[in-house]
């Protein structure tokens, strides 16, 4: 059987890789399915602190949904579709680890989408992104429309969402849909160093800043700052903060166990 998703260890980091790059690494259903699979395995695999995410050759990051497939569903169908991209797209954005898209071209529709739903992102000079779908009669549905106003606000991800061009790296950067640009030839080894230094940090303290900004910026702001006292208290139970306080009262390197 075909596999469109790789996994790639190299503790403690792990690469997924969308690979369908004769067809510019599209969304089919059966990628997005092996993609939750991955997602799922990766996310209770503690051995793995940090994850990249990238698609195959050079040309595409992923270039959206397999539009053939978009063209055959009814209604209620479609709306299941999204929902399952959008329960996709979820765990990835919930890993409970720090997940880097590296983007290496283009980045259209579902593949601006997963690149939203990743932690940060770091981007090839030569990278494009968009959410084109309003250019087929359609909106973005897996999480589009949601995850980008809430990065670059309102008004820019209007205009990116009703004009439906795409927009080159630079530009994603200064907009902050993206976190870096750099070189192409440089993507993954930027992507993956600034992996291994995320994946050096406690990942209990990750996994609960991640909590507190994703979980947070869906609650008025007198119950997110509950819920990140919350945290802060949990945090504070864990051996890695007395580790962590205790080397730098004793000005040493801390080391860290993820207890």
């Amino acid at each position: 059987m075909t596999s469109h998703v790789l996994i790639t260890r190299d503790e403690p980091l792990a690469t997924l890789t969308i690979d369908r790059p004769q067809a510019r690494n599209a969304l089919s259903i059966a990628a997005m399915d092996e993609l939750r699979r991955a997602a799922l395995e990766l996310r209770h695999d503690e051995r793995i602190r940090a994850v990249v995410v990238t698609g195959a050759g050079d040309k595409a990051f992923v270039a959206g949904a397999d539009v053939a497939e978009l063209a055959a569903l009814a209604p209620e169908a479609a709306r299941l579709f999204a929902q399952r991209g959008q329960h996709v797209f979820d765990l990835i954005a919930h890993l409970g680890k720090p997940v880097v898209a590296a983007v290496n071209g283009y980045a259209l529709g579902g593949g601006c989408e997963l690149a939203l739903a990743c932690t940060l992102r770091v981007a090839a000079d030569t990278a494009r992104f968009g959410q084109p779908e309003v250019n087929l009669g359609l909106l973005p549905g897996y999480g589009g429309t949601q995850r980008l106003a809430r990065l670059v606000g309102r008004g820019r991800a209007l205009e990116l969402l009703l004009r439906g061009h795409a927009i080159d790296a630079q530009e994603a950067w200064r907009i902050g849909l993206v976190d870096r640009v750099v070189p192409a030839g440089e993507l993954m080894p930027a992507a993956r160093a600034l992996a291994a230094e995320l994946a050096a940090k406690p990942p209990l303290a990750v996994r609960a800043i991640l909590e507190a900004v994703t979980r947070g910026l869906e609650m008025p702001l007198g119950e997110a700052l509950a819920y990140e006292a919350s945290l802060f208290g949990l945090a504070a139970a864990t051996e890695d903060m007395r580790e962590g306080t205790r080397a730098f009262l004793e000005k040493r390197p801390p080391v860290f166990q993820g207890r």
